[in-house]
């Protein structure tokens, strides 16, 4: 089965060369689950030439917000209701997850209760599951179509389904600690609250469970069910 990765945005320059770009962390986290990859750097304005291109796609985080006026938003939200209307199954996390939603009529907002950064732990269809974040935007008001699968007191809609069509996530199961802390480093100074960048700073060592939500992104793909 070939995934398309429509890379949203790029890692901090500072990451690059060591940690890498963003979307050979999506090829890593789905490894050995049966899947080939092509990546399209649609925040480049590199695009697919059909929706059929790939068996299934998945769009990645973004340091961009989904209401900015960037060239990408507009043909990235109308392949997303190709590909809704096409039922060809797509997934999204962090800025895909609310892209995703905007197209297909949520709304997304910089959340007025700040950000949420690093280890956090969610409500997950019943169970406790614990992923990293990095986010101020969410997923204020979900689409029509769409079940809240997972959730906490600070993000109400921190997984989405859409019937058997779309799986998306708010926080990063893509990422460690190594990125984490990268992001803390570079991109959170002076931005997020200095209190929230040391607790996450100390979680970095502790455990998330992104081989769980892997498995279950792949689950998705192959079978159209989130379990």
């Amino acid at each position: 089965m070939r995934i398309g990765i429509l890379q949203s945005g790029h890692a901090p320059d500072e990451l690059l060369a060591t940690s890498g770009d963003v979307a050979p962390y999506f090829e890593r986290l789905l490894a050995d689950k049966g899947f080939t990859f092509a990546t399209f750097s649609v925040v480049d304005m590199e695009f697919p030439v059909a929706i059929t291109d790939c068996d299934g796609w998945l769009i990645t985080g973004s340091k961009h917000g989904a209401y900015d006026d960037i060239d990408f938003i507009a043909p990235l939200e109308t392949f997303i209701r190709d590909v809704y209307a096409a039922d060809i199954p797509l997934v999204g996390i962090c800025f895909g997850h609310q892209i995703i939603a905007q197209a297909l009529g949520g709304k997304v907002e910089k959340f007025a209760g700040g950000w949420a950064v690093g280890r956090t732990t969610y409500d997950w269809n019943g169970d406790t599951v614990t992923l990293n974040a990095w986010h101020q935007d969410q997923v204020t008001q979900a689409p029509r179509d769409a079940t809240v699968y997972a959730s906490n007191d600070f993000c109400a809609n921190a997984a989405l389904v859409y019937g058997n069509r779309v799986f998306t996530t708010q926080p990063h199961p893509e990422y460690g600690a190594d990125f984490i802390g990268g992001l803390l480093d570079y991109r959170g100074q002076g931005v997020v609250p200095d209190a929230q960048i040391a607790k996450a700073r100390a979680d970095l060592p502790k455990p998330v469970d992104s081989p769980r939500v892997a498995d279950q992104i792949a689950q998705f793909f192959k079978t159209r069910r989130v379990a």
